[in-house]
């Protein structure tokens, strides 16, 4: 008796298929689940009077994570809306004092990268790489400098110094406004 109970057992009449289905039948049940726990918060997000409630730490990150799709397209709009310190309805980035001469910074928020050739001179440009699409990472030798393929770029004209670059940064409107830059539409 005892070796008809552990014949379905020896690892040569379980054929390894059927492991894997029941791995895969219990992943795609918790993938299921996890789903389904995941969209009831997002649901009672969007109902009215769930607003007062003691999950508040739970409607939180929904609520967050929600509000985030809907508030990228005004997130293009409220900077040009948002602009506190211009008369000429620019985005402040930053200071002057920021930018060095013959150096530059990047404004990761804005993704514009301001440089300053010479003594008084702004140039702004898109700070992100004309390679891929990634952010550059910093101004440094007098070279805006991509650090995810070493992409190099001249700070007076977003031209292609070195790297797989093959075209210039985009260049973006600053002026200086007082004693910011502003990025202007």
């Amino acid at each position: 008796m005892s070796d008809d109970t552990m014949a379905p057992t020896t690892p040569q009449q379980t054929p390894a298929g059927d492991n894997l289905r029941d791995r895969r039948s219990v992943l795609r049940c918790a993938a299921i689940a996890a789903l389904a726990g995941a969209s009831a918060p997002i649901l009672a997000a969007c109902g009215g009077s769930d607003n007062a409630g003691g999950d508040s730490g739970a409607s939180s990150a929904p609520a967050t994570g929600t509000s985030s799709a809907p508030t990228s397209a005004p997130t293009s709009t409220a900077p040009s809306s948002s602009a506190p310190a211009s008369t000429s309805g620019g985005t402040v980035l930053g200071p002057v004092s920021d930018v060095p001469v013959g150096g530059g910074k990047v404004f990761s928020d804005a993704k514009v990268v301001v440089t300053q050739p010479t003594a008084g001179q702004f140039k702004g440009f898109s700070a992100i790489c004309t390679h891929q699409g990634n952010p550059v990472g910093s101004v440094q030798g007098g070279q805006i400098v991509c650090p995810f393929h070493n992409s190099h770029f001249n700070i007076t004209d977003g031209s292609p110094v070195s790297g797989p670059a093959q075209s210039p940064l985009p260049a973006v409107n600053v002026a200086v406004q007082g004693s910011n830059i502003v990025q202007s539409a």
